[in-house]
């Protein structure tokens, strides 16, 4: 059984910071070819800008909204002109949101909405689309044809009020992990999802500077009693990209430490 992505082309969104950073320069490091894809071309060029600029680089840079269909289109071409392919996908671009659950407007919902999950669904539709094409190209008739990993969160399971316009964003990627991998099934293209609880991320280590109690409260309700790395939400991601889980499709691997296993709604939502 191979875990190996060298060589293979990918796609990862919202690797500017946090979990999809990390996710993008493990793949680079395992010798995938990769495109770090984020609005925030400032902290692009900060993260990895003089590892793109090296000769013979596995690693590109593009920035731009991918909430516009044409951003879509346009980091798609980027990636094909850098290295004639895409094999697999990463959904990683996300936002979470707070908001009190009998004053949230719709602006809450909808954003939330149009940025876990339609960016993610454009995304996937249109790669698909190239991925098809590639192996119609080369004659291909079996064997796998790419792999698309979205990120979601424990938040798509638990009931924390706060998180009304997250949970149901996240719920909703998650049957569009499971549709998309019916629809794309006979096309030898997988999708299957990573959904995490807590991640020390740079956002989480913002609040437990904020309030150091919120370190325990996480930890006491986690049974592997730790908060995650992002790197290992990151070899989650290559197994599901690599032939190792080749017969896995509409799987929502959850990197929790057992936390949903026990969560309630009085526990902290990081």
């Amino acid at each position: 059984m191979s875990f190996s992505i060298a060589g293979k082309t990918t796609i990862v969104t919202g690797a500017a910071n946090g979990v999809g950073l990390a996710i993008a320069r493990h793949f680079a490091e395992k010798g995938a070819n990769v495109v770090f894809a984020d609005m925030d071309e400032k902290r692009l060029q900060k993260e990895v800008g003089e590892e793109a600029e090296k000769e013979d680089s596995n690693v590109r840079l593009f920035a731009g909204d991918l909430r516009e269909k044409l951003t879509v289109a346009n980091l798609l071409s980027a990636t094909i002109d850098a290295f004639d392919r895409v094999d697999i996908l990463v959904n990683a671009s996300r936002q979470m949101m707070l908001s009190d659950p009998l004053n949230a407007d719709d602006d809450a919902v909808t954003k939330l909405l149009n940025q876990n999950l339609m960016t993610s669904l454009r995304m996937t539709q249109m790669v698909a689309k190239r991925m098809i094409k590639q192996a119609e190209d080369e004659g291909r008739e079996d064997g796998p044809v790419g792999s698309v990993i979205n990120l979601s969160s424990i938040a798509a399971r638990r009931t924390h009020p706060d998180l009304l316009a997250y949970s149901v964003s996240c719920a909703a990627l998650d049957q569009m992990t499971r549709s998309m991998a019916v629809a794309l099934a006979d096309h030898r293209i997988r999708v299957n999802s990573v959904a995490f609880g807590s991640v020390m991320s740079a956002s989480l280590k913002d609040s437990l500077k904020e309030d150091e109690s919120c370190r325990a409260e996480i930890i006491d309700n986690t049974p592997l009693s730790r908060i995650a790395s992002a790197s290992e939400v990151a070899e989650a991601a290559q197994f599901l990209a690599s032939e190792g889980s080749g017969f896995m499709t509409g799987q929502i691997i959850t990197v929790d430490g057992g936390r949903t296993l026990v969560d309630n709604v009085g526990t902290s939502v990081h």
